[in-house]
């Protein structure tokens, strides 16, 4: 057993009920590998804002689980060594069995989400209880999620959205015990958000689901899944280099800072991430075809990476200065 206190790293509790009081969300930037941690640490140490970083059971596997606590314990050694400690959550996405999380709890998360949106409503609050009584003992935090979000993004994929149901948010928050709800008010997983024509924009989101929610669990920490904005400008580039991205549609930042100044506390982004990397990478080796050297392609994806997450830090989320 490895506690994540041991590593340097918090759970979300207080930087959530901060985050809500001052009207801003934190960042949930997902990670597979050195590069993106680092442009994580130096983005968010640069805006001075804290930062989850979350790991899917694909990313877990990917990256080996112990490798994963020596790369979070770097990340807190990191952001030492820049000059600005900020808090570091290491938070499992999208755990799928209470199994996958006691595991990461037991080998240095500080955080988990059980996801138990597939499963009938009462099914549901039986999974997500079992593993919020494991955690609570560890002191490990827990998201919790109802509604169905569609779209693929590494291992979870939905063909169909269901719109959570405000009426179940207060029994279910309730009976499981968790920490923070995802709901869905209309974002979506992956590159390919929305089936949308050429020129045409996503269905804005449901807000009137999310202030619903807010009424009814008031100051309760909500989450959103599914929030890369999907920028034209990378995907453009990525497609210039001889990518092929056709009818790429996101979320649009002005909806995700106006989600950000309410309940919502976290804000996952995945997709635009590897997005910049891939543009950044086609780039390179479009420009320079001999080039064989890992860090002359990848150097210049963590910088692309690092710009992209302090836009999103500084004009969607709002959490600069905050950390």
């Amino acid at each position: 057993m490895v506690h994540y206190k041991e590593l340097g790293l918090v759970n979300s509790r207080e930087i959530f009920k901060k985050a809500v009081k001052g009207g801003y969300a934190i960042p949930a930037f997902n990670f597979n590998n050195l590069e993106q941690m680092q442009a994580i640490i130096m983005a968010c140490v640069e805006t001075k804002s804290p930062v989850i970083l979350q790991v899917s059971k694909g990313a877990r596997k990917y990256a080996n689980q112990t490798l994963l606590q020596y790369l979070a314990k770097g990340a807190v050694e990191f952001s030492k060594e820049l000059g600005y400690p900020i808090p570091i959550v290491l938070h499992l996405d999208h755990g799928d069995t209470f199994e996958t999380c006691k595991s990461c709890i037991e080998t240095g998360f500080s955080s988990v989400m059980i996801d138990g949106s597939h499963l009938s409503f009462e099914d549901n609050i039986k999974e997500t209880k079992r593993v919020v009584d494991f955690a609570h003992e560890f002191d490990v935090t827990v998201e919790g999620e109802l509604g169905v979000l569609a779209g693929i993004e590494d291992e979870i994929s939905h063909e169909h959205s269901n719109y959570t149901q405000p009426q179940e948010v207060e029994e279910f928050v309730k009976r499981t015990g968790v920490d923070s709800l995802a709901i869905s008010i209309g974002t979506s997983h992956g590159a390919f958000k929305f089936k949308v024509k050429p020129g045409e924009v996503a269905p804005p989101l449901r807000f009137d689901i999310l202030e619903e929610v807010e009424r009814r669990i008031p100051g309760f920490p909500i989450v959103l899944h599914g929030a890369s904005s999907v920028p034209q400008e990378i995907v453009d580039e990525i497609n210039k280099y001889g990518g092929k991205m056709e009818n790429t549609c996101g979320v649009s930042e002005e909806q995700l800072r106006r989600a950000a100044s309410s309940a919502v506390c976290k804000i996952n982004i995945d997709s635009d991430g590897r997005l910049a990397v891939t543009a950044a990478v086609r780039k390179v080796l479009y420009e320079k075809p001999g080039e064989f050297d890992p860090r002359n392609y990848l150097g210049p994806a963590r910088d692309a990476l690092k710009v992209l997450y302090k836009h999103k830090i500084e004009k969607v989320l709002g959490s600069l200065n905050r950390a």
